[in-house]
């Protein structure tokens, strides 16, 4: 089952360790913000993770510095 990453915008102040630990499914933009590689619908604040991306996605969660990541089955 995939889970679904959240990017809350309001505590995000582009520090860029997600992009780090999920180089697959986030970039960073001009200022350091993620974003999603690959977003669906125009959806920019959610994104798939698949089982290989999953451990890293935790990861990211858990260090994210701002508390800014959710991750949500």
């Amino acid at each position: 089952m995939n889970e679904t990453l959240h990017i809350n915008w309001t505590r995000c102040d582009g520090r860029g360790l997600c992009t780090e630990l999920l180089p697959a499914v986030l970039e960073r933009d001009d200022w350091g913000y993620p974003v999603i590689r690959h977003p669906r619908n125009g959806d920019g604040s959610n994104v798939s993770i698949g089982p290989d991306d999953a451990e890293a996605a935790r990861d990211a969660e858990k260090l994210c510095p701002k508390l800014a990541l959710g991750l949500h089955a």
